[in-house]
């Protein structure tokens, strides 16, 4: 490489780094870092070979959108799990199988890796970079409520929210513009979404194995059951109670979807690897409409 390109290469993050430190001090900048990093390699690589967060914008504001995004979505659950106290081997495994799930490889998957080391630090400044990736979002609510529910998916992945954790994601969550209401309705909409999801897969085998049926009875009484819980999972994922009638079940679906639905979160700037999280909710949303609808025989 020639020298001048050398040099070049190091400007973006001398220029973040100063830039992040004038308008967020610590915090600003470290993602000054990873937006000029990224800035610097973008510029040295021919725009039909581009890497890490560039592959998926091609503006220097969207390529901005995007280290925000993942820097801070990282460090938030690499903060969250280091609040027990450590970071364990399962705190790790769940930020890879999600970094995996949004499809983060190369150059991307790296900075990701590091944002979650960055919030592990004890002095890490967790509300300055929720502020300025607030700010880089321009406070749009639904953008925010995406993150807020991707990280609480990855904290709540394999086990019951301790005290520490749940008191950090209500800290990120304050931070960007929720209270504490919302924050638990979104938590008990994860896990409602969670027991639908294994009831339906449940139901799908119990049907396959309708010939080898023993004690016909008791099964009968447990599928009833499980359709019970079901249909109540189903009124959570979608915000409505029971007593709620077909107008208000209809408008709370279209609120939902209009939410979640991945081609209005790609127009409003959601990284490409999280709109297949979105599909996901978007998929749950539809079955559980489906299932209300057809119990109420509208």
């Amino acid at each position: 490489m020639p020298e001048g390109n050398k040099k070049m290469q190091i400007w973006g993050k001398v220029v973040g780094v100063l830039f992040g430190f004038m308008f967020g001090r610590v915090a600003g900048a470290i993602l000054g870092l990873v937006v000029g990093h990224i800035f610097d390699v973008t510029y040295s690589k021919d725009f039909s070979q581009k890497g890490g967060f560039s592959r998926l914008f091609t503006t220097s504001n969207e390529i901005q959108q995007q280290a925000v995004f993942f820097h801070s979505l990282f460090s938030a659950l690499g903060h969250v799990a280091k609040s027990d106290g450590k970071v364990t081997q399962e705190d790790i495994q769940i930020a890879s199988a999600l970094m995996d799930e949004m499809n983060l490889s190369g150059d991307v998957r790296l900075e990701a890796q590091q944002a979650f080391r960055d919030g592990k630090q004890r002095d890490f400044a967790i509300i300055e970079m929720l502020q300025q990736f607030k700010e880089q979002c321009h406070a749009r609510r639904d953008v925010l409520q995406i993150y807020l529910e991707i990280l609480i998916q990855a904290s709540c992945a394999t086990k019951k929210l301790s005290a520490a954790q749940y008191t950090v994601l209500e800290k990120v969550a304050k931070a960007l513009g929720f209270r504490r209401v919302e924050l638990d309705f979104l938590i008990m909409t994860f896990e409602a979404e969670q027991r639908f999801r294994r009831g339906r897969s449940q139901a799908n085998n119990q049907r396959g194995q309708q010939g080898q049926h023993r004690q016909g009875r008791q099964q009968s009484t447990q599928r009833s059951y499980s359709a019970i819980a079901e249909l109540d999972d189903a009124y959570k994922i979608l915000g409505i109670k029971q007593s709620d009638d077909a107008k208000l079940v209809k408008k709370a679906y279209r609120r939902q979807m209009s939410l979640h639905h991945p081609d209005k979160m790609a127009s409003k700037g959601l990284p490409a690897q999280a709109l297949e999280l979105s599909k996901q909710k978007a998929q749950d949303i539809q079955a559980a409409y489906e299932l209300v609808r057809k119990h109420k025989h509208f």
